[in-house]
């Protein structure tokens, strides 16, 4: 078994992003270096102005190099890759999406040190350089690169393995592979919106106060409801069953259950029949009045 620490850099061009860097090691089952691959190479869509800014990967320096697929590092990546091996990478999802746009279909296991980190230390932050700092592991670097003769630049895919690796010893200190292979695929409970009109506010209080909301995030497709907001509203939703409110009217505010709590059969009827309203406000109308009739 082999470890392949991997991460790339790209064009930046949304819908057409490509690679533009691949840069891994690989390492033996207790985390030393084998081998080393960092390669530039020619993408098939401009570079943008952006990811020059984060990068520093101008057209000037891909002058000459080979498309990816060309390239040794490429070559190799697919002789790895076979089950017995585990890919790492820091938010896999991106970078197996930029891989597969170069026809490679990744067969090894994964460790998204990413996930990882959102399962262990769930209130801190997670990205890989802040965890550089938090974790010490910027200490250990330079013995790395030398001990290895790593040659890197600021903000390029290779500098980011060389943290990358030093963040799989710490984590492989205190969790064994196999507790990795399964935070990874494990789904992360949330508890607060990290996009959208609720942003940033608790999952269950949303619940409470919007359930349609909540009902069309669930009837939304897989590409626009990610895995693990799925897996933290239906966990939420166990606890606390959704409960309509009239949007309109007299009862503007209320529920249901709240308007028949007040005796109030004869508008619910005429609701039930003639206000426009949302599908899981009317059923929740209509299994009261059907009792009640």
């Amino acid at each position: 078994m082999k470890f392949i620490i991997l991460d790339t850099e790209t064009t930046g061009t949304k819908e057409a992003d490509r690679v533009i860097q691949l840069s891994f090691l690989v390492t033996d089952e207790n985390n030393e270096i084998e081998e080393i691959h960092d390669t530039l190479c020619m993408p098939p869509v401009p570079i943008t102005y952006e990811a020059m800014a984060i990068h520093h990967i101008t057209p000037e320096k891909i002058i000459g190099c080979e498309m990816l697929q060309d390239t040794k590092a490429y070559k190799r990546l697919n002789e790895l890759n076979i089950s017995a091996n585990i890919m790492v990478i820091h938010n896999a999802k991106f970078d197996l999406e930029m891989l597969f746009r170069e026809d490679f279909e990744n067969n090894m296991q994964i460790i998204d040190t990413f996930r990882v980190l959102k399962h262990i230390q769930p209130d801190e932050r997670h990205s890989l350089q802040v965890n550089r700092y938090s974790l010490g592991l910027y200490k250990k670097e330079q013995e790395l690169i030398n001990r290895h003769n790593i040659e890197i630049n600021a903000h390029d895919a290779l500098g980011d393995v060389v943290v990358l690796k030093l963040l799989l010893d710490y984590l492989l200190e205190r969790y064994s592979v196999q507790d990795l292979l399964r935070l990874t695929k494990e789904p992360i409970l949330y508890d607060k919106f990290y996009f959208g009109k609720y942003k940033r506010e608790k999952i269950e209080d949303v619940i409470k106060k919007d359930p349609g909301y909540i009902e069309f995030l669930l009837t939304s497709t897989e590409q626009e409801l990610d895995f693990d907001l799925r897996y933290s509203i239906n966990y939420y939703l166990q606890e606390n069953e959704l409960e309509f409110k009239f949007e309109v009217g007299k009862y503007k505010g209320l529920s249901a259950n709240e308007v028949a709590e007040q005796g109030d059969y004869d508008y619910l009827r005429w609701a039930y029949h003639n206000m426009r309203m949302h599908k899981g406000l009317k059923k929740q109308i209509g299994d009261i009045i059907g009792v009640a009739s």
